[in-house]
């Protein structure tokens, strides 16, 4: 990290010569100072370590991400058929009102669907 600090310092035309009582510090202030600056940049923002997670476990999440993704992209599917239907079927010159009729369709038939979930459940 400090050989990395050190060669942009160069560059930016700094000098980066270390005190020969204090190794760890630069004979400049302004060196000294953009280093401190240069570590809290390169410490800010890290998380704790989190936890190790065995292989086996990080396949079972990557497979249930999967799972969800599939589903979610199924219903995200589903949906924009549904709403490209009901606007293929209204006519493109009726503007605002045909683009509320769509969307009222579509609730309705929302309602439907969650009307008949509703008593396969209780059923």
């Amino acid at each position: 990290m400090r050989t990395a600090f050190e060669a942009w310092a160069q560059r930016d035309g700094h000098i980066v010569r270390r005190r020969e009582d204090k190794p760890d510090e630069y004979l400049i202030f302004e060196t000294q100072r953009r280093w401190v600056i240069w570590q809290a940049a390169l410490t800010h923002g890290k998380t704790t370590p989190k936890p190790r997670v065995s292989a086996a476990e990080k396949a079972a999440k990557a497979q249930r991400a999967l799972e969800m993704s599939s589903d979610e992209a199924a219903v995200r599917n589903k949906v924009l058929n549904e709403v490209l239907d009901a606007f293929s079927s209204t006519d493109g010159a009726a503007g605002m009102e045909g683009i509320l009729k769509v969307i009222q369709g579509l609730k309705q038939k929302q309602k439907i669907h969650a009307g008949d979930k509703s008593e396969d459940s209780t059923a």
